[in-house]
């Protein structure tokens, strides 16, 4: 190649990129869907009755690596109940500056309280306001439900929680077992610790 055409080779891939169309996304205006299982922010979930499903056990703070994650549990009390169960999480905090979003806190959640939603608008000035705090964490009442604390379900317990047989309105409502269950094809072993029904 001649020394003048040298400099003119250089900016060959530039010259190819002028005339492509352009392929620049129209953010914020246009907001691209998210994949179903993208590790966005975090929510802590509730039980259909409107009780707290996050049982303050601190394990999801145990399995952060990046150590962004500060629990501390209750006793719940009879007259201030959070969660179904001995324990709640009465400080829950998530600092967002320290998230990798590595989900490693989902895994290690014995109760399915703490899920990662498609949620990813979080930028911020303000570095206080990316730690978030349990109310900013906690997934929205469905209408007409009661907030905590209140009394669980009358003549449930723990388990029926965890067994997702709370209905929205607060009753209690025994999951019906299947053909194959009642058969024995299915059924838990004794001393198994498994439980029956979907997991909630």
């Amino acid at each position: 190649m001649p020394d003048f055409l040298k400099p003119v080779s250089g900016f060959r891939v530039t010259f190819g990129g002028m005339f492509k169309p352009p392929i620049t996304e129209e953010y914020p205006e246009v907001k691209r869907p998210t994949a179903p299982r993208y590790h966005g922010r975090h929510q802590l979930n509730r039980h259909p009755g409107g009780l707290e499903k996050c049982i303050g056990c601190e394990l999801c703070a145990w399995a952060c690596p990046a150590d962004a994650i500060y629990v501390e549990g209750a006793d719940n009390t009879p007259d201030e109940r959070y969660s179904p169960g001995e324990r709640y999480g009465r400080v829950y905090q998530i600092n967002y500056l320290r998230c990798i979003g590595c989900g490693l806190c989902i895994e290690a959640c014995p109760t399915r309280a703490l899920t990662m939603t498609n949620e990813y608008e979080m930028a911020d000035d303000n570095r206080a306001d990316l730690i978030y705090e349990k109310d900013r964490l906690l997934a929205p009442l469905p209408a007409g439900v009661e907030p905590p604390p209140h009394d669980m379900a009358p003549g449930s317990t723990e388990e029926n929680y965890y067994r997702g047989e709370i209905t929205p309105d607060g009753r209690l409502a025994p999951l019906t077992e299947s053909p194959r269950a009642a058969t024995g094809a299915h059924a838990a072993r004794p001393g198994s610790g498994e439980v029956g029904g979907p997991r909630a």
